[in-house]
């Protein structure tokens, strides 16, 4: 039978509800007796009114089990010690081995007399004391072992406390207690390769504390109060959190959707509220990215002086917390809302319209990828919708836990698109992080707001818009290697990007595996820089460096792209929507030498307006440095 495309997924509370906590179990029997196996062991489950699912490598006999067993109360696990014992006894009786992959642990070691009997397993107590004969390797797992129904995480004791949290956690009942102990402990996010997204940070450090799985085991012993005892203002949680790149890739790798990212969020919202902790500063720059960049479009060529010139650039990343190895990015000359407000709006007032959302990265850093994609929509005959004012997903406030800030962001953001969201009209994100806002944060914070989930529903990723609708691209020969941000492989994944693509008639190397590194904000933080490039060196940015001049590199998530840069890869990474403009513009063969070359320039203001701003901002630094002259002339007066 082979694998199912999707195995089952057990992580939603039965509607009784009673908790069951998902339980793995794994055997091999002989490849020829696999059926009469799963049927028997159906039998067994609905015997003891067991419920899961089964997957595994049929044809070769080894089968594994997603099993939901009550660990809560004395019934329960009454059931799940005999279900337990009944299993091993089927598979010894089809000459079957209780462990096909996972190892015998506590679960199953006690059964392994059913395997092998008593006197080989006499035989492997002696062998054991030869080589430990003070029993202090691996106690109690295959010979004297533990009983399966002792040493339980949860048991009959377990009730920690429910503390007020701030999203839904809608498949865990709102229960946060639920979401902790969602891990089972399968340790897919300590695959030390860069297969999946999940988990950058271990992959780099290697340490059990930076993996999922210890971060949710962390959370776990901060409820239950046992062994960390100061709740959510631990600093051993918050240290393990702190090097989580909320990437996302747990809630779509990790096979019970541990959702790290949110717990995060969640656990620094909490931490901080004490009137003894404050927020480090860059938590204050990058969280409120946004009002800076509001502020900078004023004076956009006064503030890129200040980030920008030698000894100025220093001071700016001292004050906001940046590591000094990090340039800073350069805010455009003019917002995407501008310019196009500038050009009249849209050029297709008669066409279907469709909100284009205006995020903070590409309104006022990367606008001309915005240019790009304004284009590319109304190049398809569609109406660009796009709001005016400012308006903000937020989405760099949920890495340092500003969640009532973020929740007042979104009421805006419905405030201002409702008559879109009610209309049915597409809205459709160019930077992945951002949308992705709307497609898992939005729904975990206002669950119960309807207009909320119709946001959620008709949300797209860029290149997600062009597949729903059918939409067909310009065609583009050549090679292209494709970058997902890691927020858009865990909200609707990369394959609407291949086929865009491959439909223009590029071909596409999806590249696969860990993160950029940058991760939003997270690789700008002081002493981050080292680990951040080192998150990236695991599959994107050697892939970078060896891709030929005529490969063109898609990469649409801001960070990736600074990423991309700032490791000094020699290579600039384009938009989807960029690669589209190019083949309008220059044909269907313009990918023969670094096509980001003829990327879509920033827009500018008019050269009066610019030299206007030019003199405004050079009077204001006149003013300021006059000012602090005169007051340090004073102060030097006074102390003569």
């Amino acid at each position: 039978m082979g694998h199912p495309r999707e195995r089952p997924r057990l992580d939603r509370v039965p509607p009784d509800g009673q908790d069951h906590w998902p339980g793995w179990e794994d055997s091999a029997v002989p490849p020829d007796r696999t059926g009469e196996y799963v049927r028997k062991l159906r039998d067994v489950m609905a015997r003891h009114g067991i419920t899961g699912a089964m997957y595994g490598h049929f044809g070769q006999g080894c089968i594994h089990c997603r099993l939901s067993f009550d660990l809560r109360t004395a019934d329960g696990i009454a059931t799940y010690r005999a279900f337990m014992e009944d299993a091993g006894d089927l598979v010894a009786s089809m000459g079957g081995s209780i462990s096909g992959e996972h190892g015998d642990g506590q679960q199953r070691a006690e059964l392994l007399v059913k395997q092998y009997g008593p006197e080989l397993l006499q035989a492997m107590r002696e062998f054991k004391a030869i080589w430990d004969p003070q029993w202090k390797m691996n106690p109690g797992k295959v010979v004297d072992p533990y009983r399966m129904d002792e040493n339980l995480k949860l048991g009959t004791d377990y009730n920690p406390p429910r503390p007020p949290v701030k999203f839904a956690y809608q498949d865990d009942g709102g229960d946060f207690a639920h979401a902790t102990v969602r891990c089972v402990g399968v340790g897919k996010c300590r695959v030390p390769r860069a297969d999946n997204t999940m988990c950058p940070s271990y992959q780099v450090t290697r340490e059990e504390k930076h993996s999922t799985r210890g971060r949710a085991r962390l959370l776990y012993e901060m409820l239950k109060g046992d062994v960390i005892t100061d709740g959510w203002q631990s600093e051993e949680v918050k240290d393990a959190l702190d090097l989580c790149l909320a990437c996302k890739g747990c809630t779509s790798d990790c096979p019970v959707s541990v959702d790290m990212p949110t717990y995060k969020a969640e656990f620094l919202y909490h931490h901080y509220k004490s009137p003894s902790r404050r927020r480090p500063r860059h938590a204050y720059a990058f969280g409120f990215i946004d009002q800076a960049a509001r502020i900078a479009a004023r004076v956009p060529g006064l503030v890129n002086l200040a980030t920008q010139t030698p000894g100025l650039s220093h001071l700016a990343k001292w004050a906001a917390g940046i590591d000094r190895r990090r340039p800073l990015p350069r805010f455009a000359p003019m917002t995407l809302q501008e310019w196009f407000a500038r050009r009249g709006g849209t050029a297709n007032p008669g066409g279907r319209p469709v909100v284009l959302f205006p995020d903070t990265f590409n309104n006022h850093f990367h606008t001309g990828v915005g240019v790009a994609c304004v284009e590319a929509i109304e190049a398809a005959g569609w109406q660009v919708v796009m709001p005016e004012g400012h308006i903000c997903c937020g989405r760099p406030l949920y890495d340092y836990g500003f969640l009532d800030t973020a929740e007042r962001y979104l009421h805006h953001v419905l405030d201002t698109l409702r008559p879109h969201i009610r209309s049915g009209t597409p809205i459709v994100g160019m930077e992945p992080s951002c949308l992705a806002v709307f497609k898992d944060e939005l729904p975990g914070l206002l669950p119960h707001d309807d207009d909320a989930m119709r946001l959620t529903r008709n949300a797209y990723h860029f290149a997600e818009f062009f597949q729903t609708f059918g939409i067909q691209p310009p065609r583009l020969e050549g090679k292209a290697l494709l970058w997902g941000h890691c927020h858009q492989r865990a909200t609707g994944g990369m394959d609407p990007d291949q086929r865009l693509l491959e439909q223009m008639g590029l071909e596409v190397d999806n590249l696969k595996g860990g993160c950029c590194g940058l991760a939003g904000s997270w690789g700008f933080e002081s002493g981050k820089y080292g680990i951040s490039m080192d998150c990236g060196e695991q599959a994107l940015l050697p892939a970078v460096r060896d891709a030929g001049p005529d490969r063109a590199v898609v990469a649409d998530g801001f960070s990736c792209k600074t990423q991309i840069e700032h490791a000094g890869t020699g290579r600039r990474a384009l938009h989807v929507a960029e690669l589209m403009k190019l083949a309008r513009e220059h044909g269907v063969r313009s990918t023969a030498d670094l096509p980001e070359r003829a990327a879509t320039p920033r827009p500018r203001p008019p050269l009066r307006e610019r030299a206007l701003r030019a003199a405004t901002a050079l009077a204001v630094a006149a003013s300021v440095t006059a000012l602090g002259y005169g007051a340090a002339r004073r102060t030097a007066a006074r102390c003569r």
